[in-house]
């Protein structure tokens, strides 16, 4: 816990950030979770999943914008990505997962009315692509705004989905709501600092919270998104999945860009939906910072890049 702390204080640093952005061993790094830094290379990077019976979510990197002008960037860019989708026959392999805060969430009074402007037009061509969008979940301070952006959103965009965090104290809640309203659900355990009172410190504890959210998915009439690469949690899931009649279409398995590639395509091949996470852009540093703090084997393979590249 100590160290994720420190990488995920690490991934606000503006001046680690800086450094990182000007190493040639960093970018190296990179290239293992992120598909590249324009939409032609998160489209490469799908068609090749589609080709290995894996399916996508696409997240255009970037967050926090300090303008609407960059609120309207983002949106223009998953327009973009989608008609690219749309024209390479991908958009029944692939969805879009997009941040609120990029695309104006986090902009003061009126940030929430720009960023429902924005989600509806990326929703209703996501639907006229024949696919869905699904909202990522921020930091603590975001989930209410995110979640009233669903509520908001939905009655015209019913297939939109959301993310939600088990270190959280209020998710379990936040899902019994959720999968009564039949909402696609991803579950994951939390890439954003958080602590007490709002949210699980100790990891068993996390754990345990992500297994009763899980719980409450498979019995409900939503659809569960099983955000981990934990074998024990995909087990647990898998198990509830039979207990209460899903089949292989009644929910998904989610896994990150570059994280056990073997065993993304083991479940795939097992006949499980199997999603992959897929970032793209030049907005990488937070996004990294936060996958190295959720494994530690995602460390030890950062150190290893960087030794062998000094």
């Amino acid at each position: 816990m100590v160290l994720r702390n420190a990488l995920l204080a690490a991934s606000g640093s503006g001046r680690l950030r800086s450094a990182a952005e000007r190493s040639a061993a960093a970018r190296g790094m990179v290239r293992r979770f992120i598909a590249g830094e324009e939409p032609g290379d998160a489209v490469r990077a799908v068609g090749e999943l589609a080709g290995k019976g894996l399916l996508a979510t696409v997240d255009r990197l970037g967050e926090d914008v300090g303008h609407p002008a960059g609120a309207e960037e983002a949106v223009r860019g998953y327009l973009g990505l989608l008609e690219r989708l749309d024209d390479a026959g991908l958009t029944g392999a692939a969805e879009v997962s997009v941040k609120p805060s990029a695309v104006g969430l986090g902009l003061g009074p009126e940030g929430a009315a720009l960023a429902r402007s924005g989600l509806d037009r990326i929703c209703a061509a996501a639907a006229e692509a024949g696919t869905t969008v699904t909202l990522d979940m921020e930091d603590e301070s975001a989930v209410q705004p995110t979640l009233d952006l669903l509520r908001e959103l939905r009655g015209r965009h019913p297939s939109l989905g959301v993310a939600v965090q088990s270190q959280l104290r209020r998710t379990e809640e936040d899902v019994r709501a959720l999968a009564a309203q039949r909402v696609r659900v991803r579950l994951v355990k939390g890439a954003y600092a958080a602590g007490p009172p709002g949210a699980f410190t100790a990891r068993r504890d996390v754990d345990a919270s992500y297994v009763r959210c899980l719980r409450t998915l498979m019995a409900g009439d939503g659809y569960p998104m099983v955000a981990t690469h934990d074998p024990r949690l995909i087990g647990i899931a898998r198990t509830l999945a039979a207990r209460y009649g899903r089949d292989r279409k009644g929910y998904e398995l989610q896994m990150i860009y570059g994280a056990r590639p073997d065993e993304q395509l083991r479940l795939a091949a097992a006949g499980e939906r199997m999603r992959i996470y897929l970032p793209y852009g030049r907005d990488w540093y937070g996004y990294l910072l936060r996958r190295l703090a959720e494994r530690p084997a995602n460390v030890v393979f950062a150190a290893r890049s960087l030794a062998t590249r000094g």
